[in-house]
């Protein structure tokens, strides 16, 4: 569904990716992790096409499609949608009108924000005043009435306390497998995902397919993501910049 190819990145001339390679399949939810200021938020805000972020070099497929000059309503319209890991307050949007808007009036705003406890806020400017959990609360129900084919979630554990980040992972695993019978174990999930995740506790809730590590600005190494995840608690980020290993 999604693949990078040779990815090089600049804001205001100053390099934050390069020659990143990544891909998820259709149906798969892969992980990035990596640490502070390694570049994972500007890999996310590319993708979705935020225009201060030029593709100086390398493409992105999206379907087979090449997005990379495509401003940023196009993909959303295509179906890529996003989290941000902090968005910004919307004085004077309702968030029940964005939601409206996000579901082409499709969805009954009440409906979707019932299921996230979000009713009481549709009445209120986005995210103005929102706590930590709110506003994650309030990504995934535009997300859930955008109901993209592909999910871009920047930290979604950051910021929630222990009791909500299991109303975001459930959540986030519900998006997911919408619409999906899957009586079997090879079955796919309905819906693609890259997750950035710091601490891994996402993986607590949604199973992720792979892992891949992206340290100074480029991919370092992919692999099994739960074994990835302890490996970066035991031995850091430096052992896999050391030993580079085969993707």
């Amino acid at each position: 569904m999604l693949k990078i190819e040779d990815l090089t990145v600049e804001v205001n001339e100053k390099t934050l990716l390069h020659d990143v390679n990544l891909e998820v399949k259709k149906g798969y939810t892969n992980v990035l992790f990596g640490p502070n200021g390694a570049g994972k938020t500007a890999l996310m805000r590319t993708l979705m096409g935020f225009s201060e972020y030029k593709v100086v070099k390398g493409q992105i497929l999206f379907n087979e499609e090449d997005i990379t000059s495509l401003p940023v309503d196009e993909r959303a319209r295509l179906g890529l949608g996003i989290m941000m890991q902090r968005p910004p307050d919307m004085s004077g949007i309702k968030l029940r009108d964005l939601v409206r808007v996000a579901s082409k009036g499709k969805k009954n705003p009440e409906d979707l924000a019932e299921k996230l406890d979000m009713k009481r806020f549709l009445d209120r400017d986005v995210n103005v005043g929102f706590s930590g959990g709110e506003i994650k609360r309030s990504e995934l129900l535009q997300l859930e009435a955008q109901s993209p084919s592909l999910y871009l979630l920047d930290e979604p554990e950051s910021g929630v306390d222990l009791v909500s980040i299991e109303q975001v992972g459930m959540t986030i695993k519900g998006l997911l497998e919408e619409g999906v019978d899957c009586p079997g174990e090879s079955c796919k999930r309905g819906k693609s995902a890259l997750i950035i995740t710091h601490t891994g506790r996402i993986l607590d809730y949604v199973k992720a397919d792979r892992g891949y590590i992206l340290c100074n600005g480029t991919v370092m190494c992919s692999g099994n993501p739960l074994k990835m995840l302890e490996e970066i608690k035991n031995r850091g980020y430096e052992e896999c910049i050391r030993c580079r290993l085969t993707m």
